[in-house]
C-alpha cells in the first residue's frame, strides 16, 4: 500500500506554480496533482539511499565499448563487470542514450525511448542491476527532428507554445551567449518563416517553459527516468532555462523555481534521488542552485579542473589551494560533484575571478602545445573569449621534452595525471571519472578530423577487445593508468575520513609546489593527512609539524613503509592515516 503523499505538497507546489503562470497556475497543478498521483504507486518500492565514501560516478557514452552481436549497452556492461569495477563504482552516467540528430545525444528526438544502435531498456535495466544510474534530462531544448518540434511547424495548435519565437528586429545584446553562432535561427513553418530561439545550435530548439504545457511535459519525462532506475537526474544547461527579453536570461528566478519544484516532486514520491544541475559558471553562481537547500542536492565543482591542470602544468599551486581555503560549505543534505574530465571540455568561465590574465594566457599555449583547440563564445560587446579547453585530461598533463608534443615522456605523464586524480579524489564531495580518464586516453585528433568538431578530441570510442588489450598491455600508459586508478579507487571506498560529508581543513605547507588537506571522518574516528607535490622537484615536510600528529601509515605507499614520511617525490600523493 502506498503511503499518502505530504498534504503540504500540494500548497508547496501552488506556490511555485503561481511564481511561474499566475492565473494559469489552478490549472496546471491539478495536472501535476493527477501525474504525481498515477506515479506515487509505481515508485513506492524505491529505497532512500545515503551518499558515503563508497560513492563514485563514472561517465561514460552508452556506446563507449562495442563488439559485434552486441548491443554496445551491453558491452560497457560486460567491460565494468569483468574488470570488477562494480566493486570500486557506484554509479554509471550514460551520457543520453534516447535518438538523436546532433551534438553526440544532446539533440534529443525521443525522451522515452532509448536509440536501437545502444540496445533497449532491458539493456539499461541490466546495467542498473550493477550500478546506480545517472540519465540527463535534457531539458533546455529538443531536435529539430522532435515529434513537437514537426507538429509545431505543421501549425498543430496543441504545440503552438512549445517553442520560442521572437523577432529577428528584437534586441538580444542582453542574452548570454555560450556559443558563437547567432541567437535566433530562421524555420520554415505552415505560417511561414519564424525566427526560434537556439541558445546552442540551430539543431537544438529551446523549449518554451513560459508555456505550462512544457513543464509537464518535462516532469513526466522526469517521473518516467524514476520509474526506470534513475537515482541522480542531470538537468543539462538548466540555466538557461528561462527567457526574458531585457534581461539576461541566464540564473533567473523562474529557472530556480523550476528547480525547486521538481525537488519538491522528486522528494515526495522518491526519497534519495539526486538532482544535479550543470552549469559551467564561476562557482558563486554554480553554488546558487542549492538554493537553501530545497533545490538541488549536487552541482559540479567546475573550477577545480581548469584549476588543477593549471597547478599540475606550473607547479604552482597557490591559485589552486587559495581557492580550496576559500570555498564555503555548502548546505546539510548537498554536496559537489567533483571531476576533471568529462565528455565535454575543460570550461574555463569557472576561472573568472580566479585567475591573472597572463597566466591564463599560458595555460591557453600550454593546453595548445600539448594539441589540444581552443572553443570560443560569444560577448554582449560582439567579441569572443575563450569559452572551454578541448584535449583530453590526460594528454593535458603531458610532459613535453626536447622533441616537441609528439613525442612526450609517458612515465612522468602518467605519474602527473594519477597525482592530479588522486587529488580530485581525496576532495569533499562525490567524485566523477570520465571513462577515458580511466585508461589514459590520449587526443582523438583523427576524430576531430572526421567530425570538424572540437569537442571529439575526447570523445573517442572502443572495440571491446581493442579496449581489453589495452588495459592488459603493461607495456603501454593505459595499462599503468587503468591499474593506478583502480588502486586509488580501492583504496579510497574504505576510507570513511572520504566520506563526502566529512571535514576538509587546507594546511598550509610551505612548498609551493604542494597542497596538503586534512580530511576528518564524521565520526572523528578517522583523520586522513593528504599531501600532494605537483613540482618537478623533491619536496621534504616536517609531517608531524603540521597537525602535531605522527603519522601510522601512508595507504597508498607499500606496505612496509615506514610510519613517518618526510619527502614526496615528484608528482607523488601521500594519503597519510594519522594517530
Amino acid at each position: 500500500m502506498t503511503a499518502p503523499l505530504d498534504p503540504s505538497l500540494e500548497g508547496c507546489l501552488r506556490r511555485r506554480l503561481e511564481h511561474l503562470y499566475g492565473d494559469r497556475a489552478e490549472q496546471c497543478l491539478t495536472k501535476l496533482l493527477a501525474m504525481i498521483e498515477q506515479t506515487a504507486p509505481k515508485l513506492a518500492s524505491r529505497r532512500k539511499t545515503a551518499w558515503d565514501q563508497r560513492d563514485v560516478v563514472l561517465i561514460t557514452y552508452g556506446d563507449q565499448v562495442q563488439s559485434p552481436g552486441a548491443s554496445p549497452l551491453a558491452c560497457l556492461r560486460e567491460f565494468l563487470v569483468s574488470r570488477r569495477l562494480d566493486a570500486l563504482l557506484s554509479t554509471v552516467h550514460v551520457l543520453p542514450f534516447f535518438p538523436y540528430s546532433s551534438d553526440d545525444g544532446f539533440s534529443v528526438i525521443d525522451y522515452r525511448t532509448v536509440d536501437p544502435a545502444l540496445g533497449d531498456w532491458s539493456d539499461v535495466g541490466a546495467l542498473g542491476g550493477d550500478f546506480d544510474l545517472m540519465f540527463d534530462l535534457v531539458i533546455n531544448h529538443c531536435s529539430r527532428q522532435s515529434r513537437w518540434f514537426d507538429e509545431y511547424a505543421k501549425g498543430n495548435p496543441t504545440y503552438a507554445s512549445y517553442f520560442i519565437e521572437v523577432d529577428p528586429a528584437a534586441d538580444v545584446s542582453m542574452v548570454t551567449r555560450p556559443r558563437k553562432h547567432p541567437l535566433l535561427s530562421p524555420t520554415d513553418t505552415s505560417r511561414g518563416t519564424r525566427h526560434l530561439w537556439t541558445t546552442f545550435s540551430d539543431d537544438q530548439i529551446d523549449l518554451n517553459f513560459a508555456e505550462p504545457d512544457v513543464l509537464l511535459e518535462m516532469i513526466d519525462i522526469l517521473l518516467f527516468y524514476l520509474r526506470q532506475g534513475a537515482r541522480i537526474i542531470r538537468l543539462d544547461a538548466i540555466a538557461y532555462l528561462w527567457k526574458e527579453l531585457g534581461t539576461p536570461c541566464i540564473h533567473l528566478p523562474e529557472t530556480h523555481t523550476v528547480v525547486k519544484l521538481m525537488r519538491d516532486v522528486t522528494d515526495a514520491l522518491a526519497p534519495g534521488t539526486i538532482l544535479l544541475t550543470e552549469t559551467n559558471v564561476p562557482h558563486e553562481e554554480n553554488a546558487s542552485y542549492f538554493g537553501r537547500g530545497d533545490e538541488a542536492q549536487m552541482v559540479y565543482q567546475f573550477s577545480l579542473a581548469p584549476l588543477l591542470l593549471e597547478a599540475l602544468l606550473s607547479g604552482n599551486t597557490d591559485l589552486l589551494v587559495d581557492w580550496l581555503t576559500r570555498m564555503e560549505p555548502t548546505p546539510p543534505g548537498t554536496t559537489v560533484l567533483n571531476f576533471t574530465a568529462s565528455h565535454d571540455g575543460i570550461g574555463v568561465r569557472p576561472l573568472e575571478g580566479l585567475m591573472r590574465p597572463d597566466r591564463f594566457d599560458r595555460l591557453i599555449a600550454m593546453v595548445k602545445e600539448r594539441g589540444g583547440r581552443v572553443s570560443m563564445k560569444r560577448n554582449a560587446d560582439g567579441s569572443q573569449s575563450p569559452y572551454e579547453l578541448n584535449i583530453t585530461y590526460f594528454d593535458a598533463v603531458a610532459e613535453l621534452n626536447d622533441a616537441g608534443p609528439d613525442d612526450p615522456d609517458p612515465a612522468i605523464q602518467v605519474r602527473r595525471f594519477l597525482a592530479g586524480q588522486a587529488l580530485m579524489l581525496s576532495l569533499q564531495g562525490i567524485p566523477a571519472v570520465y571513462f577515458h580518464s580511466l585508461i589514459g586516453t590520449p587526443n582523438d585528433t583523427a576524430g576531430v578530423e572526421r567530425t570538424g568538431r572540437a569537442r571529439s578530441i575526447n570523445r573517442r570510442k572502443f572495440e571491446l577487445s581493442e579496449l581489453t588489450s589495452l588495459v592488459e598491455d603493461h607495456d603501454r600508459p593505459s595499462a599503468a593508468v587503468f591499474e593506478g586508478y583502480c588502486r586509488l579507487l580501492r583504496i579510497r571506498g574504505a576510507q570513511p575520513a572520504f566520506h563526502p560529508d566529512a571535514d576538509q581543513e587546507v594546511i598550509p605547507v610551505d612548498h609551493r609546489s604542494t597542497v596538503g588537506l586534512l580530511r576528518t571522518s564524521i565520526d572523528r574516528e578517522q583523520r586522513i593527512l593528504v599531501l600532494c607535490n605537483f613540482g618537478r622537484e623533491a619536496v621534504s615536510i616536517d609531517v608531524a609539524g603540521l597537525t602535531g600528529r605522527v603519522p601510522r601509515k601512508d595507504l597508498l605507499g607499500p606496505d612496509d613503509a615506514p610510519q613517518a614520511i618526510g619527502r614526496l617525490e615528484p608528482y607523488q600523493v601521500a594519503w597519510l592515516l594519522l594517530g
